[in-house]
């Protein structure tokens, strides 16, 4: 089915991370488009986009093409997959690429469509989709063709995919459109209605990696956050603590929290028993967040572990089953 160039691609609201065949990880970049007004040329494409976020003219649009896991724009995003493409084949091909793309598994009809007609825009011979968390678990490297169940958790940028699978395919899944982009907009709101300081999504994401943690830490870490004051519109640095972070994510992190014992509620009794002896892995950027799987653990009773390369296991996953296509065909067929 697929020719000599194979491209596995987990397609995310904050990164896309591209493995090719035979060289592993090829790159990893912002989903970011820079483009001029109002001709709607683009200017620059991930690392080079992202540096202009809150930084750019009104002749220049920052575009996320991708939100919540799912395509918001399908131009920019359809240029956004040529110009990796080009960067990873090289202008002048002698094979169009076969892609895969990993998808959130709550996405519709429409959606999935969306997604493969873009990656063919984009210069694909062909484009076949994996579920997230399907990809997720696979490049985590849990034995997902045996007759027992292993639990995913992937949280992402836009999406959080939880999924119970077994023999190669999903049992009982969830997705929900919190994740990593919902933590950092909780984090700039509480700083606004506390201190009346806004901050851009660049500042709250780093204040997220930081200091932030989804339990209480033994001591408080402090950290100066600077922007601007809401009323009197001059730059401005506050302190904030690890605790008031972790008090401003607390509604997003136990919406988490509660779709991963829905999760569990729904599984089969016989899978349940093989997850509480395998545990619960946590994949995607948002699964690193400080004491997060403590936090799984203790509310949950099943043992939670992060995966080794946790922002890089969805891409690996769709590496790896484009490999071994034959063994995984019924499931991505359907």
């Amino acid at each position: 089915m697929f020719g000599p160039r194979q491209l596995g691609v987990d397609l995310g609201t904050v990164n896309v991370v591209v493995y090719a065949r035979g060289r592993g990880v090829v790159m990893s970049e912002p989903s970011v488009v820079a483009v001029s007004m109002p001709d709607r040329e683009i200017q620059a494409v991930g690392k080079e986009a992202r540096n202009m976020v809150g930084r750019n003219p009104d002749s220049i649009s920052i575009m996320h093409p991708m939100r919540e896991g799912v395509i918001a724009d399908f131009l920019v995003t359809e240029a956004m997959l040529r110009y990796f493409i080009r960067r990873i084949c090289g202008r002048i091909r002698l094979f169009q690429p076969d892609m895969m793309i990993s998808v959130p598994t709550g996405v519709t009809d429409v959606e999935r469509r969306a997604v493969r007609d873009a990656a063919l825009s984009a210069g694909c011979r062909t484009a076949v989709l994996i579920p997230e968390p399907l990809a997720a678990a696979i490049g985590a490297q849990i034995p997902i063709s045996a007759p027992s169940g292993n639990m995913i958790v992937n949280v992402g940028g836009g999406t959080t995919e939880i999924a119970v699978i077994s023999l190669n395919d999903i049992v009982v899944s969830k997705s929900i459109r919190i994740a990593g982009n919902t933590l950092d907009l909780a984090i700039s709101n509480y700083v606004r209605r506390k201190y009346n300081l806004l901050i851009g999504n660049p500042t709250a994401e780093s204040i997220k990696l930081q200091i932030g943690s989804a339990t209480q830490m033994e001591e408080a870490i402090p950290m100066d956050v600077r922007g601007r004051d809401q009323i009197g519109g001059l730059p401005r640095t506050v302190t904030v603590t690890s605790d008031e972070i972790t008090e401003a994510m607390l509604d997003p992190i136990n919406a988490i929290v509660r779709s991963v014992k829905s999760v569990l509620e729904e599984t089969p009794p016989e899978l349940s028993a093989d997850i509480i002896d395998r545990g619960v892995v946590m994949t995607g950027g948002g699964s690193m967040l400080k004491n997060f799987d403590q936090l799984l653990t203790q509310e949950t009773g099943v043992p939670c572990v992060l995966a080794d390369k946790p922002l890089l296991c969805v891409a690996l996953g769709t590496g790896i089953a484009l490999e071994h296509f034959e063994l995984l065909s019924k499931v991505l067929k359907s």
